[in-house]
Order: structure tokens, then C-alpha cells, then sequence
């Protein structure tokens, strides 16, 4: 959304319900969040986290799409989906979660768009202000971040991903102007240009910082590889690990990267994760990128730019700011 004022007056029943979150930052945020219209493309243990809090926060609509059939796999980190067959049983992930999600605030729209996120048309985002994607390939969150970013209006794009233990967002919010509260009360008017996935992935690594996260490198190690072998996320095993030990030489020969910077440990725990979820670090980064888009939406407060990283193995959580590589010389 952009940085206009929101329009519209917010509904006695709506004043009510969101008086608590009203006095922390705001009439004017709640009814810039009332008018936005949200689309998550994947549900997983991470984005119900998500979803959960907008909705309870009060975002205008949902749409959630994700046409997969849910299985007994899907119970380990998705609270929204009943331990009972016979109410999953033939549904979509997207239809079981939508029915649950109502139930936490009957003020907000919720809905389910049927679809391959790989194939979205680019003006079907239109209807969106903020998209969410979750469990997809490189190549469908590349494609839909560029779609993003060819419509006529500023759409906030978000990536995020569990692999058990550890977590990746990145944030793409073009150019993103909004209010910094600073030490003493005082707020003043700031602005950011974000690079898209895209450009932020071809920074060579040599150019980065040298404390820069070791999950960045081995988030793009596991997708590279992920991408040339066809593997959908999550497919990519410990009996791939000679192989993606491999592209990781590779990669940090090209890149004039040390191959310490991406522990094989790490490398291993990524593999090992498959497509598990911990449902606490899920708990984490659903907050933490609910808390973002609210950020977006109001225009209020100091934005992720442009990758956060959890680690239960540490516990901490990890910002970086990768700028686009600069510009090549004609």
C-alpha cells in the first residue's frame, strides 16, 4: 500500500474489537490494515503462523491458495488442521485452513483461490496489496516477485521458509517511504529502495560482508541445486549430500568464496530437514513476518531489509541487507 492516508471510517464493532491494538499504533493503521487485501500462496506450519495473526489483527482479506491434498504429514506443524481424517480427508490444505481461520475473527475475508502458484497471471495480483509465498521453487517466488513488481501499483512481495530448525524471509518492498519513530519521541519521514529476489541472490558473494549469515549461502546453495536438478523444495535429501557438497565447491570457487562460510553441518541439518517443520521456530517467523507486513501496511516503523534468519541452534535471529550487485560498465 502506498503512503497515502487510508481512507474510510473504521465501524463502531471494529473500534470495539481492535481497541487494544488501536492504542499501540493507531487509528490510521488499523484502517489502512482494514482495506488490505493479503494473498499467501503455500500453507505450511510457518504461514498459518501468519495468517493467524493478521487475521486476529484485522487485515482487510486472505486468500490463501494452495491446492494440495492434506495428508497425516501436514498435521506435525499446522494447528489449523483437525487430527481427523474425516474432516481433511479429500480437502485441500487451503479449503481446511480457510474454515479454521474464519473462526478467529468472523470480521475478516477470508477466501481460497484455486490455482498453480507457478502460473499466477500477473493481474490477478492486482487485487492484492501484500503476497506471501511459502514451500515454493526458486523459479515460481522469481516469477511471481517480478510480476509483483511489473504491476501498476506497489504490491509488497514476502519469501519465507522453514527447514526444521532454521528459517528464511526475504522482503521486497520496491520503494518503501514510511514514518521512524526516533529516541525522544520525535518521528521523521524515511525512505528505502528494495532490490527485488532476483538481483538480491546475483550479489557475488565475495562482495559481501564477511560476517554475512551462513544460512544465506546455504539457502542458496540448497535452491541452486534444488533448481538444476528439477527438485521441488523439500525433496533434496541426505543422500544428496555428496552432490550438493559439490555445487557448494563450485559455487564458492565461482563466487572467490571460503567453503567455510557454509559449514558442512549446516549443509547437512538443511538436507536432513526435508520438508519438516519445527513447530516453535514456525511460531517465531510467523510472527516475525506478521509483525512485518503490519509494518508495510501502516507505514509505520523500520522494515526488514532485506533477509532475517532464525537458528534454534543458536537462538538468534539474524537481519541482512543484501543491495543489488552494482551496475556493469558498457
Amino acid at each position: 500500500m502506498d503512503g497515502g492516508g487510508a481512507e474510510g471510517e473504521l465501524t463502531a464493532q471494529e473500534t470495539a474489537l481492535y481497541d487494544r491494538q488501536i492504542r499501540v499504533w493507531g487509528v490510521d493503521a488499523q484502517k489502512r490494515l482494514s482495506k488490505a487485501h493479503v494473498l499467501v500462496c503455500g500453507m505450511n506450519g510457518t504461514t498459518i503462523e501468519f495468517c493467524k495473526n493478521i487475521v486476529l489483527a484485522g487485515v482487510g482479506s486472505l486468500s490463501l491458495i494452495d491446492d494440495h491434498m492434506v495428508t497425516e504429514d501436514d498435521l506435525n506443524a499446522n494447528f489449523l488442521i483437525p487430527p481427523d481424517g474425516s474432516i481433511y480427508g479429500g480437502r485441500s490444505r487451503a479449503e481446511v485452513c480457510c474454515e479454521s481461520l474464519k473462526d478467529f475473527n468472523p470480521m475478516v475475508r477470508v477466501s481460497v483461490e484455486k490455482g498453480d502458484p507457478s502460473l499466477i497471471d500477473g493481474e490477478f495480483l492486482e487485487k492484492f496489496d501484500i503476497v506471501v509465498v511459502s514451500g515454493a521453487s526458486l523459479k515460481t517466488k522469481l516469477f511471481i516477485n517480478e510480476n509483483c513488481r511489473k504491476r501498476s501499483k506497489r504490491i509488497a512481495f514476502y519469501a519465507i521458509d522453514c527447514k526444521d530448525s532454521c528459517g528464511e524471509i526475504f522482503v521486497d518492498l520496491q520503494k518503501h517511504s514510511y514514518v521512524q519513530k526516533k529516541p525522544g519521541g520525535e518521528t521523521a519521514q524515511q525512505e528505502l529502495t528494495y532490490p527485488s529476489l532476483q538481483e538480491a541472490i546475483s550479489v557475488r558473494w565475495n562482495n559481501l560482508p564477511k560476517k554475512t549469515a551462513k544460512l544465506y549461502f546455504a539457502m542458496r546453495v540448497l535452491e541452486n541445486y534444488e533448481l538444476s536438478e528439477g527438485r521441488s523444495p523439500g525433496e533434496t535429501t541426505l543422500s544428496d549430500t555428496a552432490a550438493v557438497l559439490s555445487r557448494r565447491k563450485d559455487m564458492c570457487d565461482k563466487m572467490s568464496l571460503s567453503e567455510s562460510q557454509i559449514p558442512t553441518a549446516l549443509m547437512e541439518r538443511l538436507l536432513a530437514a526435508g520438508k519438516k517443520e519445527h513447530p516453535p521456530v514456525c511460531a517465531i517467523l510467523g510472527g516475525i513476518l506478521g509483525q512485518e507486513v503490519i509494518k508495510s501496511i501502516s507505514c509505520k516503523g523500520d522494515p526488514i531489509k532485506n533477509f532475517f534468519y532464525f537458528d534454534a541452534a543458536d537462538g538468534k535471529g539474524v537481519m541482512e541487507d543484501i543491495p543489488p550487485p552494482p551496475p556493469t560498465a558498457n
